[in-house]
């Protein structure tokens, strides 16, 4: 497993020095390296190598101080940059999301992080795929599946490119010189050729895989969202339904796992255990990431080679900053040592608010007191109010607010000096990850969902809705729901999108990539012509000025809609062009050979030129 790991740190550099068009010294051959692709692509274990490469670049998205999803979540419905004490982070989007300006920092934002990453994917996947015929060491069978496998990778990739920046180029083969004359391929044209790979790869891939390789399942739920992207429901209700009625998987409605005899708990806590996520009784796993503590922790990584989660960190509310919480007495009642009666910090973690959930996410979307998502009692959810004021000095000054539950008021005097960044609820049995690493925890080191069967019925529940057939669609949408024993709505609830994106928001906090799923259903609506739930027609034609990505975010997400202000006196603001991100200006100089096009709203989409609507050999 080591020469593999180190095979795998090679190869990813090597890719992202081809990617940038940089140092040709570094695509010739090392005949003294063991490692060389010439080397690795000759039998099982070196593709199986390659693959593992594909998911740890994937699995990145998820992990570190200012991970990646993060930029997911703020440009959306659910979430805002909540970091107040100074200019950077993404909230003005107007001024800050520029193609020449900084992308790829977690003190800004992590779209450059995205166009990297996922063309390192799309370079790996390919060098397997043109590789792959070559290795004469492989059987047949056992070529078509890593062939399956390798196809699910980039097309994961493509699906996020174009529902991130749109049209983008599309190489499908192995690059092995630098590469300046790119052109830029319609959105369509790149999903329909990952459909077809997709369909190759539901015949050949493996129902029951080791977790965290790739199996049928996951392969069919990405094929779903293709379908969907290309408005081919029909096709979208077949591939989940194939997932849906194999028997592999199945929706979890039972205890299992480490808490199983905690009878404070319940099955939402329990999908939600770092430990529990890859647990054989874990019927709901399509598709995870491996990230554990430990040499022998992980069947792809081995050792971690992550900073963990940090998920506490990132979405938590800042409750140890400054002196943001005052008890009535106008005393700081909170501390960053963590206290030592009331170790709050190692109870939820040391967060910094810097991923602040709205309102519509912690309070809209809920319409069922018994719903365990959002249940305070067992713990699952929590709120400012159910924490108690920690700090030392209260105890030690005799101050009668000690270990007494916090209060935003004090009569009519406000408490919280920094209600963005320091006072929301949270999702406990989400962002809780022990923290073996960081005292006080930041969010330790996890297996992480990136595909559930919960999300395989919203898949299907929204291809019911596009067609009109609600009842099928409440059905599925219930399947989800009653699990957390919610109610089951009835069909006259569920009349349009808006039922299965407040459903994905409660169910897929920081699975589901947000800004992806939201732009490719304003594609839907642009592409279709469908009335919206707000009456809107949409057209491609002017999809960058007027969307549903905007129109629904000005509806949902009230800091974009009122344009609040943070203390540090920076403006939230987005506007309808930023349903697609910017091409990062350095791609674009450094394609001095061909064109690749900026997205319309950003400086340099005047240069553009058609897109190509058949993908170059």
């Amino acid at each position: 497993m080591k020469n593999k790991i180190k095979y795998i740190g090679l190869l990813t550099c090597l890719f992202l020095v081809a990617v940038s068009g940089c140092n040709k010294d570094w695509l010739t051959p090392t005949p003294l390296s063991i490692y060389s692709p010439e080397n690795t692509f000759v039998d099982k274990a070196g593709f199986t190598s390659a693959l593992a490469a594909c998911a740890k670049n994937l699995r990145d998205e998820y992990f570190g101080d200012g991970s990646p999803i993060i930029s997911e979540n703020i440009f959306s419905d659910i979430s805002v940059e909540g970091t107040d004490d100074k200019s950077g982070p993404a909230q003005n989007m107007d001024m800050q999301i520029r193609p020449d300006a900084q992308l790829n920092n977690p003190d800004f934002n992590r779209i450059g992080w995205y166009w990297d990453q996922e063309w390192v994917g799309i370079r790996l996947a390919n060098t397997i795929i043109s590789r792959i015929p070559k290795a004469t060491a492989v059987s047949d069978a056992d070529k078509n599946i890593l062939l399956g496998q390798a196809y699910f990778f980039r097309a994961f990739d493509y699906y996020r490119l174009t529902s991130q920046f749109g049209d983008v180029p599309c190489p499908l083969t192995e690059i092995s010189s630098a590469k300046v004359d790119f052109a830029t391929v319609k959105r369509d044209v790149i999903l329909t050729k990952m459909k077809a790979d997709l369909e190759f790869a539901v015949q050949n891939v493996p129902w029951v895989t080791d977790k965290g390789a790739v199996n049928r399942g996951a392969c069919y739920h990405l094929l779903a969202k293709i379908d969907l992207a290309l408005g081919l429901f029909d096709d979208a209700i077949t591939a989940t339904s194939a997932v849906i009625n194999n028997g592999t998987f199945k929706i979890v409605t039972g205890r299992f796992g480490v808490d199983a005899a905690n009878a404070t708990k319940n099955v939402t806590w329990d999908l939600h255990r770092p430990d529990n996520k890859a647990a054989a009784a874990n019927t709901e796993t399509l598709f995870l990431v491996t990230d554990r503590t430990g040499s022998a922790g992980s069947y792809l990584f081995g050792t971690t080679g992550t900073q963990g989660t940090r998920i506490m960190r990132q979405a938590c509310p800042g409750i140890s900053i400054g002196t943001n919480i005052l008890t009535p007495s106008g005393k700081a009642g909170a501390s960053a040592s963590g206290g030592l009666e009331i170790d709050i910090m190692n109870l939820y973690g040391r967060g910094i608010g810097r991923c602040r959930s709205t309102p519509y996410e912690y309070k809209d979307i809920w319409d069922d007191a018994k719903d365990l998502r959002h249940d305070s009692v067992s713990g699952n959810y929590m709120y400012m109010e159910n924490v108690r004021y920690y700090a030392p000095a209260l105890k030690t000054a005799a101050d009668t607010a000690y270990g007494l539950r916090m209060r935003l008021y004090a009569g009519t005097k406000l408490l919280c000096t920094d209600t963005l960044r320091s006072w929301y609820p949270w999702p406990h049995y989400k962002l809780y990850v022990p923290d073996l690493d960081n005292n006080p925890m930041q969010g330790g080191h996890s297996d992480w969902y990136v595909f559930r069967l919960a999300e395989t019925y919203l898949l299907r529940a929204e291809a019911y809705i596009w067609k009109g057939d609600f009842a099928s669609a409440t059905a599925d949408i219930n399947v989800v729901r009653t699990r957390a024993k919610a109610s089951a709505y009835t069909t006259s609830q569920v009349t349009s999108i808006n039922a299965v994106l407040d459903e994905r928001a409660r169910e897929l906090y920081w699975e589901e990539p947000r800004k992806t799923e939201l732009t490719r259903i304003a594609y839907i609506f642009a592409k279709t012509g469908k009335p919206a739930p707000n009456g809107k027609t949409y057209s491609l034609a002017n999809f960058s000025t007027d969307n549903y990505f905007y129109d629904r975010l000005m509806d949902k997400n009230i800091f974009y809609k009122k344009n609040f202000v943070t203390p540090h006196g920076d403006m939230f603001k987005i506007s309808p062009y930023h349903v697609l991100w910017p091409i990062p200006q350095a791609a674009i100089l450094g394609n001095s050979g061909g064109r690749i096009n900026q997205n319309i709203g950003y400086s340099g989409a005047e240069l553009n030129v058609p897109a190509l609507d058949k993908i170059p050999e």
